[in-house]
This record gives C-alpha cells, sequence and structure tokens, in this order.
C-alpha cells in the first residue's frame, strides 16, 4: 500500500510542476491541463525502464570513481528524457517549437531537482514504519 500511495505521491508532484510550467508559459488552463495528463504520466511510466537501464551499468562498474560517473551519466540522462517528453508534449500541444523548448528546459530541471527531495521525503516516512502502520503503534 505504500509503494502505491509513493507513486500517486509522484504522480502529483509531476502534474503540480507540469501544470504551473505549461500555465506560465501558455496562460492557458487548457493547456496546462492537457500537460497535466500526458506529461507527467509518460514520465512515470518510462523512469522505471531508464532507472533499470542504469541500474545495471552502476553495477558494473570497476571502481568507487566510476560508479560516481555513471551516477552523473544517469543524471544527464534522465534529464534529457524529461527534456524530450516535455517538448514533445507541449510541441503537441501548442504547436510551438519554441515554447515546446522552454518546457524541455524549464520542465525536466525542475523534475530532476525535485524528485529527488520528494523521494527522500519518501524513503523518511517509511523508514519510520508510517506506511505499514507500525507507526500508529510506537506512538501510543
Amino acid at each position: 500500500m505504500a509503494v502505491a500511495a509513493k507513486k500517486i505521491s509522484q504522480v502529483a508532484s509531476y502534474i503540480v510542476i507540469g501544470f504551473a510550467i505549461a500555465y506560465v508559459m501558455t496562460g492557458s488552463v487548457v493547456l496546462g491541463g492537457l500537460a497535466v495528463l500526458l506529461e507527467p504520466v509518460l514520465n512515470v511510466i518510462l523512469l522505471p525502464f531508464h532507472e533499470h537501464a542504469w541500474a545495471g551499468m552502476r553495477a558494473r562498474a570497476a571502481s568507487e570513481k566510476a560508479r560516481y560517473a555513471v551516477i552523473a551519466a544517469e543524471k544527464v540522462s534522465q534529464t534529457g528524457l524529461h527534456m524530450v517528453i516535455a517538448f514533445g508534449v507541449m510541441f503537441w500541444a501548442t504547436g510551438s517549437a519554441a515554447v515546446g523548448g522552454l518546457a524541455a528546459v524549464l520542465e525536466p530541471i525542475c523534475n530532476v531537482v525535485l524528485m529527488p527531495l520528494h523521494d527522500r521525503a519518501w524513503d523518511r516516512f517509511l523508514a519510520r514504519g508510517f506506511g505499514t502502520g507500525a507507526g500508529r503503534l510506537n506512538a501510543a
């Protein structure tokens, strides 16, 4: 149940980020809403495949220094994935390469910066036993 709640929270976070950027760029609730529906769902669907591929590369790193280089490359690649999705959705919604390009720069940077904070907060929450019901028993 806690894993499902974390995924729903991830989708909600992507939705807020995507809507805010689309609304600020277009001034349209409709286009912002369209971005809310398409862009975060595509990110949540595709990101686990990306993470799985990079986990294998991290595991094959020969040294600690190589592992850090792989992690850095993974973050660049993750940003690129977000950029392609953001550009595609906004270009499709507006027909403007300029708006798509701006979204492709802003949205993934916001996601790559904010989503690890989200995930760390959830990890702390779950580590305290709140996701299992144990937190209520320990609090008494």
